[in-house]
């Protein structure tokens, strides 16, 4: 009967980790094993005619951990728009990070009256190796699913890795895997990442789409991001050089998109 309590309960309240500035408001979404420190480079630019609001998502940063959580996109929707409604947002422009622009789109999907605009940064457009017809790009999707199911299968060598990047990262605390939050991440990698429905719900938004990635992004496979780019509705902003991270110069880019 758990699944009829978790049909029943209110969905979990999330952290909101900042809140500043004034104007329209800007609902901002990290990725998976990150927290809201992933816009730090993102908010003194929008916050003097936004209201920037950062929000960590269920399982990650400060934000509850239910030990019944399935972490699908589905509750990680359903938490967002509970926190939203919340905070008393009607309408607003929503950004969303790697596994964040996942939850962004399935939310502005789903809510088309609330998102005035949607920005999906870094996103991991993947889908079925066997709908793809170039057999280098074919094997390169499949190669980055068995990576992910390897990566739920090794808790030990994904937390060690984790944390070594982490020591990489320009932004402190931008990375973590660890025995409190492993449990969101490898169900989130499963049933948010790994078992997506991106482009399906990309279709379904309303609102403009401003679509910003990085050109030397190692997360991002090329045949998913042609895909969206060729969305009615999508306007992509290609960041040179850029990695899945962003930095100042893809921060900008990211402003500019928010207007």
């Amino acid at each position: 009967m758990g699944w009829l309590r978790r049909l029943l309960r209110r969905p979990p309240l999330l952290h909101v980790a900042g809140d500043v500035g004034a104007g329209p408001p800007v609902v901002l979404l990290h990725g998976i094993a990150s927290s809201s420190v992933t816009f730090e480079n993102v908010v003194p630019l929008i916050a003097d005619r936004h209201r920037a609001i950062s929000i960590d998502l269920l399982g990650f940063g400060s934000s509850p951990a239910p030990a019944d959580a399935s972490y699908s996109i589905e509750e990680h929707v359903a938490a967002l728009r509970h926190t939203v409604r919340t905070i008393g947002l009607r309408e607003f422009v929503l950004v969303g990070h790697s596994m964040g622009a996942l939850i962004a789109t399935r939310y502005a999907a789903n809510h088309r009256r609330q998102v005035t605009r949607l920005v999906i940064v870094s996103p991991p457009v993947y889908i079925t190796p066997t709908e793809i017809a170039a057999p280098f790009d074919r094997a390169a999707m499949g190669g980055y699913l068995h990576l992910y199911e390897f990566l739920r299968a090794n808790k030990e060598f994904t937390i060690r890795a984790a944390a070594g990047l982490a020591r990489l990262s320009p932004i402190k605390n931008l990375l973590d895997v660890s025995e409190k939050n492993w449990n969101a991440f490898v169900l989130s990698l499963e049933k948010s990442i790994e078992s997506q429905t991106m482009v399906s719900d990309l279709v379904q938004v309303a609102a403009p789409i401003h679509l910003v990635y990085g050109t030397l992004d190692p997360l991002l496979h090329p045949a998913g991001l042609r895909i969206v780019e060729n969305l009615r509705g999508v306007m992509p902003h290609r960041v040179q050089g850029a990695d899945h991270v962003i930095r100042p110069r893809m921060a900008r880019v990211v402003a500019t998109a928010i207007g």
